[in-house]
């Protein structure tokens, strides 16, 4: 299928051969019919890429304090690598479409095959978007009328927030493609509108609408004509819904409300308030959340948890119904606001406008490619000539997401490894770093890699919650599987792997790297001989990841102690060569927060008599290492600072190495792998160190919640 790309690199756009994306559980998969441009949000896309690097960091200065501080903590190589990782992903842009469902993940649904649908889908010929984002289309609604929707949601979701009452006087500052949905919908809500823009035409359009309107510009007093557009009372409320770094919108706005008026910023702009203007009157300000209750909730929006109609009447998805039977009706109208329909293979063409002088409001993207397109095609070879490596064996990836991208797919590409066939449930990603490191094949089903007689190796690089299940899957097909941790969420889990184990010996490796890194096999060098039971400090300033991260999802993401305090839970057993016999758990209380419960301390007792104490610390500072390990044992002391420096102490020779660069081991974990893949386990972790260390970590966490 064709899909529109969009690079953060430099701006540049392109159209790419996608594979079908997968269907997903709460979701649905939609074939495009037509979309949107949002000139707004995708013009500061494009903006952005096509910045130099001083330019993006100047438009958003709140990562340039990220880098910073992650600079401090894991250096200047690593944060740069990070960086450059995160430009180098390609955005899909479009948020605005309209298409016939051909796929439900939906156990019982009205929204059946062959309806029609309004989503926020991006521009590509086939998509998949959550149940709770799409909406069905009136008969009476055509597709392009249908796919101003959504914008006109995030309109309406700023009328929700003002509460306009029949009679009330409503400005509307800015009369984009959203400011002019909000004049109509305002219009047909009884209200007195009066609309404020720079352009003519767009006042126009906002008097066609029945609005009366300002021509903003250095000769026009806005305050004062919109006063007198109140009858000297003040307005009741102002919709901003233009894009500006000026501070003149809100300050204007507050000074033309009436005493205790409501300020609802839709759009964006300066936010360099003047005190006096809120408090004098006693003006409200609010910003407005896209399209409604439900944004960013990924129990609503991934899990397609509806909120319950008697406490929480507009959703997103209820928005988007709403605007449709405007449409309905006839109260909006949006023919006036079409001045551009491209076919999507032209995308290009249709975003160079954005950044162009030529006006342009409303942009479609009509879906009639020529190629016919299998909604069952969920593979596609990818250009250019294959990487080959030094080692022989072929190696598949499931998922392609930040770890990977950024660390496991380069570190197999180090290692020798022949790289055979890339999955992602969009397919974007996969499209893209296949292209990037030299995959043959991007698909969007894992099956397609089970099956693949081609492949050796399975990398699993997905959410925690699919590990075991695609653990199993690749196992029974007889490959070699390296899991990047966790293991696997749930106990009966472990259970079932260590019998498969018991019936056949595995060929599983989890990504346990730190046990490979050079300073820590350094450690362990200058431990050997020495029999007493060792005393050991794990400090992890992890910094802390907000409660609705997937991570800190039981059922997704399993929480922090199985995600990533596992890492040193075998570190620890690396160090002490010996079983687990007791462990125990204290959490930081918070039980009067709402925070997650992921700062702990583990202490960890062996079967040869040493112990651990793991702290993993999330309410820490980043300036400080994000991780130290201490051991102490027959009046000695090794101590190793972020993986980068090593001291030693009461060793006759003492021994200390400092290195620029941070190696956490991951080209070594990998090379052990590909060494298993040609015959050699020998490097790899024992399997059952591997279900040993699964299951203390999933009775750590256990003991947390």
């Amino acid at each position: 299928m064709k899909q529109i790309f969009q690079s953060l690199q430099d701006g540049s756009v392109s159209i790419e051969e996608s594979p079908v994306p997968k269907v997903r559980p709460n979701h649905m998969l939609i074939q495009n019919e037509v979309s949107l441009i949002s000139a707004g949000t995708e013009r500061v896309l494009l903006d952005f890429g096509k910045a130099g690097w001083i330019g993006k960091a100047r438009q958003q200065p709140e990562k340039v304090r990220m880098v910073l501080d992650k600079v401090r903590t894991d250096g200047f190589f690593e944060t740069l690598d990070a960086v450059r990782s995160k430009i180098d992903t390609p955005q899909t842009p479009g948020y605005c479409a309209v298409g016939v469902v051909v796929d439900s993940g939906c156990s019982s649904d009205d929204l059946k095959p062959g309806t029609r649908v309004v989503s926020n889908g991006s521009h590509a010929q086939y998509v998949c978007v959550p149940r709770t984002l799409c909406a069905a289309i009136p008969d009476n609604v055509s597709d392009e009328t249908a796919s101003f929707a959504v914008l006109g949601a995030i309109g309406l979701q700023g009328m929700r927030l003002a509460q306009p009452s029949i009679g009330e006087v409503v400005v509307v500052y800015g009369l984009g493609l959203i400011g002019l949905l909000t004049v109509q919908m305002l219009v047909a809500n009884g209200c007195r509108v009066l609309g404020v823009d720079l352009s003519r035409e767009r006042c126009q359009l906002a008097e066609s609408y029945g609005a009366q309107v300002i021509q903003a510009d250095e000769q026009i007093d806005i305050v004062a004509e919109a006063i007198r557009f109140s009858r000297g009372r003040g307005v009741d409320a102002v919709i901003l819904t233009v894009s500006t770094k000026s501070n003149d919108p809100v300050s204007q706005a507050a000074q033309m409300c009436r005493k205790r008026g409501r300020i609802i910023l839709v759009g964006v702009t300066g936010l360099d308030l003047n005190r006096a203007d809120l408090y004098e009157k006693e003006i409200s300000l609010q910003v407005s959340c896209s399209y409604g209750p439900g944004r960013y909730d990924p129990d609503y929006e991934e899990l397609g948890q509806d909120y319950p109609i008697g406490y929480v009447r507009w959703t997103e998805q209820r928005n988007f119904e709403a605007v449709l039977d405007l449409m309905s009706t006839g109260s909006i109208d949006v023919s006036s606001l079409i001045t551009h329909r491209y076919d999507l293979e032209d995308g290009e063409k249709a975003m160079e406008l954005l950044t162009s002088s030529d006006p342009s409001l409303g942009i479609l993207l009509v879906h009639n490619v020529q190629s016919e397109v299998n909604k069952e095609k969920s593979s596609v070879e990818l250009p250019g000539d294959p990487y080959i490596g030094t080692n022989g064996s072929a190696v598949s990836f499931i998922g392609a997401g930040n770890y990977a991208s950024r660390t496991l797919i380069p570190a197999f590409k180090k290692s020798g490894a022949n790289l055979q066939t890339i999955v992602s449930g969009g397919g974007a990603s996969a499209v893209h770093l296949g292209k990037k490191f030299g995959f043959k094949e991007a698909s969007t089903e894992a099956t397609t890699v089970f099956n693949d007689v081609k492949t050796d190796g399975v990398v699993i690089a997905t959410r925690h919650d699919q590990h075991f299940r695609q653990i199993t899957q690749a196992l029974n097909a007889g490959k070699y599987v390296f899991c990047e941790k966790p293991l696997c969420l749930k106990l009966a889990e472990v259970d079932s792997l260590e019998a498969l184990n018991s019936k056949k010996k595995l060929h599983l490796m989890v990504g346990y790297n730190r046990r490979y890194a050079p300073l820590v096999k350094r450690m362990k060098n200058l431990l050997k001989g020495f029999t007493a039971p060792k005393s050991m400090i794990f400090t992890v300033n992890s910094g802390s990841i907000p409660g609705d991260h997937w991570s800190q999802n039981p059922k997704i993401g399993g929480g922090r102690l199985v995600g990533e305090a596992c890492h040193f839970i075998d570190l620890a057993r690396f160090f002490a060569n010996s079983a687990i016999t007791s462990f125990l758990v204290s959490p930081l209380s918070q039980k009067s927060s709402n925070l997650p419960t992921d700062t702990a301390t583990i202490e960890l007792a062996f079967e040869n008599g040493s112990t651990a104490s793991i702290h993993y610390f999330s309410n820490g500072n980043r300036g400080y290492p994000k991780e130290r390990i201490e051991i102490f044992t027959e009046g000695r002391i090794l101590q190793l600072d972020n993986f980068k420096s090593l001291k030693t102490y009461g060793f006759n020779r003492p021994f200390n190495e400092w290195t620029w660069r941070q190696d956490k081991g991951q080209i070594a974990c990998v090379s052990a792998f590909l060494k298993a893949l040609q015959g050699d386990p020998s490097d790899l972790i024992p399997n059952n160190e591997l279900f040993e260390v699964a299951r203390v970590a999933i009775k750590a966490q256990q003991n947390v919640w």
